[in-house]
């Protein structure tokens, strides 16, 4: 291969990786919306937060599975606070409540994360057992990279085969469609609401702590993957978690294109999209069903 062809390989690579973080967002988001109605404003700070918390587990432990494990898990506790004693009270009011509520969320986790992890870059390296590269046929390409598209991929199929095939995701889909009646039937809705939560903003942090060996890390470092994760939710179809992988790759590949070819057009490029797809297709890729 010509020098530009592996070139143009490793930038679709790389590409498809920022993509997959994207999706991995952009499925909580999705997922949240889909049965609470709610545009989480938080959603960034959430996987600002992941990160941070990666770099204190791993700094205790020294041990990046156990890392994997934590990162959810914390951040997950702290939706389950979020959604049961602020959220909560907002449920049936006006969704400008809740929207206000999820931006003052997003400022006081990353006035948090000021504070007790302080405001300078912090540097976090991928683990010894997956670092350096590997030789794909036409290119060296980073092992922790292709760990980061591994764990999206086997994330996404779990997040799908619970919604479709469990009997929790069978609750889920009937809350999103008949509350009223999932409700009669004795089932705590509020409980569902709670959970889906925690998990859709565990998806956040989990990608945070993914996404902490390849980029910055800084408090403000969720605000403008939030935005991308928009716009990969928008394209993809409001509530789609179909269509957030879909648009997640997409626009990964966008950005890395433009990167390659007009690095300053790299974010633009994506809004641009966007608004021409949307004069095309308005409801997305998928409509607007999980």
């Amino acid at each position: 291969m010509t020098d530009f062809l592996i070139l143009l390989a490793g930038q679709l690579m790389n590409g498809f990786v920022f993509g997959m973080i994207l999706a991995l967002i952009a499925m909580g988001l999705s997922i949240i919306f889909g049965l609470m109605d709610i545009i989480n404003f938080a959603h960034g700070a959430y996987y600002t937060l992941g990160a941070y918390v990666a770099i204190s587990v791993m700094g205790f432990f020294d041990n990046f599975w156990v890392v994997l494990i934590v990162v959810p898990a914390v951040v997950m506790v702290v939706g389950f606070f979020v959604e049961s004693v602020l959220l909560r009270p907002l449920y049936g009011k006006d969704p400008v409540f809740s929207l206000l509520l999820s931006f003052g969320v997003m400022l006081g986790i990353v006035q948090v994360i000021r504070l007790v992890w302080g405001v300078a870059y912090r540097p976090f390296s991928p683990p010894d057992a997956l670092s350096g590269s590997v030789y794909l046929g036409f290119l060296h390409f980073s092992v922790y990279r292709l760990f980061v598209v591994g764990m999206c991929i086997g994330l996404a199929i779990l997040v799908w085969l619970l919604l479709k095939k469990t009997s929790v995701g069978m609750t889920v889909r009937a809350a999103v469609d008949k509350r009223d009646m999932v409700k009669a039937l004795g089932i705590n809705v509020s409980a569902v609401f709670t959970v889906v939560f925690g998990v859709g903003v565990g998806l956040a942090g989990l990608a945070g702590a993914l996404a902490a060996p390849l980029l910055a890390v800084y408090p403000e470092m969720g605000i403008q993957i939030l935005v991308e994760s928009f716009v990969v939710v928008v394209i993809g179809g409001m509530g789609s978690f179909k269509g957030s992988i879909v648009a997640g790759i997409i626009v990964g590949e966008i950005m890395a294109l433009t990167t390659l070819w007009y690095p300053e057009m790299s974010h633009v490029a994506v809004y641009v999209f966007m608004a021409v797809f949307l004069l095309t297709r308005p409801k997305g890729l998928f409509g607007s069903a999980i």
